[in-house]
């Protein structure tokens, strides 16, 4: 099929999205492959941004949004029962293709059921096998027919397996204009241009609030207090997250109350001169937004033993401006600083959060590295990622 033909053939397309950021990937999807079979039905789980382009979802999404050892363990009975009762459903339906987004500790087991019963089957998002034990790859590779993959570095890393991946270039790289604006952001946020401005975002899941929360607000009250004239914006991923927050600035009043926003996480960071933040996904939105950032995290103490006895990790960095950078040849120091689990202390996330305050040429040799990921990112390819990726997945379906 040609980049823009479009097939008359109806579809049944299985998606299987396990979080925020999946039903946002599977949205964006959906709309690229109905471009090509208008009349296809998709189906499987999936959120509110799914749905939306009409997608029927048969269970909540919310009830794979669980993360780390100790938290799967705990849900283990639930998501086994899941499990089963998904494959069973897709096993009946016998969908044209299955595509599990991202929740690899889910999705993996259900593209390997459904693979071994004939079905076609791809993962789009790449589990970090530059992070973890590289043979991890040969168990993706029994689970998919292909890998989608947000990152450059990856698929080189699944031909030494024999995988079949593609680099489909990373969506949120489509979001950010490659110039920020700061200004436009303060005007949307009603922010004065002249103050230093500090964004925090402590975490989306309730168990990241709960490890976080109290020592990201500690920690920018402390540089508030260093730093005269500080206006602080902590923008929260959901109403659920707001009334969590709110809760913990409540049991702390201060007479220059932060700026609590829910939503806006995107123009909080474009207004702010430093992000505050915990690793993850929105580490690479601050980096898109060329905005320097201190990083920190805490897993559960039993995820983290578990790891580290069992040597999972092959890596030294987290946040992943950290990891592109070195992966792009910027050299083996850290980009922008990361304070892990013991580390991640409301005094020590203070101290590199004023570091970066203080030092403006530090700050610029920063941005000037995001520009460089950014297009990386961007990979020089045609379209937006959706579309790539419904390009790679259309190979399957018609090939």
């Amino acid at each position: 099929m040609q980049a823009h033909e479009v097939s008359t053939q109806t579809r049944l397309i299985a998606l299987i999205a396990g979080e925020d950021s999946g039903d946002q990937l599977g949205a964006d999807l959906i709309v690229a492959l109905r471009q090509r079979y208008p009349s296809a039905r998709f189906v499987g789980i999936g959120g509110a941004r799914m749905q939306a382009q009409g997608f029927e979802s048969w269970y909540d999404i919310g009830e794979l949004s669980v993360m780390g050892f100790a938290e799967v363990i705990r849900h283990l009975p639930r998501l086994l029962r899941l499990r089963k009762s998904l494959v069973a459903r897709l096993l009946e339906a016998r969908p044209d293709i299955v595509i599990g987004i991202d929740a690899p500790d889910f999705n993996l087991g259900v593209e390997q059921r459904l693979k071994q019963a004939g079905l076609r089957t791809v993962h789009y998002v790449s589990p970090a096998v530059w992070a973890w034990r590289e043979r991890r790859a040969e168990k993706i590779g029994r689970s998919a027919d292909r890998v989608l993959c947000l990152f450059p570095m990856e698929p080189p890393i699944y031909d030494k397996h024999g995988i079949d991946a593609r680099f489909v270039g990373h969506p949120l790289a489509d979001r950010f204009a490659l110039v920020s604006d700061r200004v436009g952001a303060r005007d949307i946020l009603q922010l004065p241009q002249n103050v230093p401005v500090l964004a925090v975002l402590p975490g989306s899941r309730p168990s990241e609030l709960e490890r976080l929360g109290r020592i990201f607000i500690d920690a920018a009250s402390q540089v508030a207090s260093a730093l005269p004239g500080l206006r602080i914006v902590i923008p929260a991923a959901n109403a659920q997250v707001y009334a969590r927050l709110k809760a913990l600035l409540a049991s702390q009043p201060r007479a220059d109350a932060p700026l609590l926003l829910e939503g806006h996480s995107h123009e909080a960071m474009l207004a702010a001169d430093v992000v505050l933040l915990a690793s993850g996904t929105a580490t690479l939105e601050a980096m898109l937004a060329k905005r320097p950032m201190v990083v920190g995290y805490r897993v559960a103490p039993a995820s983290y033993r578990i790891a580290r006895a069992l040597k999972m990790l092959k890596t030294d960095v987290y946040a992943l401006p950290n990891i592109l950078a070195r992966a792009c040849g910027m050299g083996d120091a850290l980009l922008v600083p990361e304070l892990m689990q013991d580390n991640c202390t409301a005094g020590k996330l203070a101290a590199a959060t004023l570091d970066l305050f203080h030092d403006s040429e530090r700050r610029g040799h920063i941005v000037a590295a995001f520009e460089q990921l950014h297009h990386m990112l961007r990979g020089g390819l045609e379209g937006h990622a959706g579309e790539r990726a419904a390009t790679a997945i259309a190979e399957l379906l018609d090939g």
